[in-house]
């Protein structure tokens, strides 16, 4: 890949520019002389091949050409900066990825909001999001590949604190036999019945628990 020609200080140069409106003014922004912020901008005009102001009046405006770039660059800029300040929160000992594995039965909408509203506290922290059923859950983080885990069990070695109660409701068609009953229905009459399962995603113990003890 070939190094960029134009370099990050040289944009932040452009931008104060047309932000504020003038080379003067851009020079008194970014504390520097007029003389050294019109040399940063004719220079990379040059590196470029394209023009990117022109001279309207007393006033620097835009081309064509530099507005699309000029878009394009403030991105770019307020992607470098987010990078210098995960580098400074990971300096300070905060997280640059937490690796979450959550038991499927563990209500999607919750999890959602939790993520939603832990966003603007991340300071760029990446969540990498793992999806387990009943025992697999505990496998994954016993193998290391997990740091924190929502789970329905407890695991040994490994402190947990109460998030919710999940409850759980048999479902079947509005015409099935079991609607015929009319009554309330007991463990058995749903055993000797057709179930769809999701099965324990664990490899060394699966658990058959619940429903999945039935044949």
């Amino acid at each position: 890949m070939k190094a960029p020609r134009v370099t990050l200080d040289q944009w932040r140069t452009l931008q104060a520019v047309v932000d504020h409106g003038g080379f003067a003014q851009a020079a008194e922004a970014l504390h520097r002389s007029q003389s050294s912020v019109s040399y940063t901008v004719a220079r990379m005009q040059d590196q470029l091949g394209v023009p990117l102001l022109r001279i309207d009046g007393r006033k620097a405006v835009l081309t064509e050409a530099g507005g699309v770039l000029l878009r394009r660059s403030r991105q770019l800029v307020k992607q470098a900066s987010q990078l210098e300040d995960l580098a400074h929160h990971m300096e300070q000992g905060w997280e640059a990825e937490v690796r979450l594995v959550v038991d499927a039965a563990y209500p999607s909408a919750r999890l959602v909001r939790a993520l939603t509203a832990f966003m603007p506290q991340s300071r760029g922290c990446r969540v990498r999001l793992r999806e387990e059923v009943l025992s697999g859950v505990e496998e994954v983080l016993l193998e290391g590949v997990a740091d924190l885990a929502i789970t329905g069990f407890s695991i040994p070695g490994y402190l947990g604190a109460e998030l919710s109660d999940v409850e759980f409701v048999a479902v079947a068609h509005p015409e099935h036999s079991l609607h015929r009953l009319n009554r309330e229905l007991s463990f058995q009459d749903l055993e000797s019945h057709m179930q769809v399962v999701i099965r324990d995603s664990g490899r060394q113990q699966p658990r058959d628990v619940g429903w999945l003890g039935a044949e």
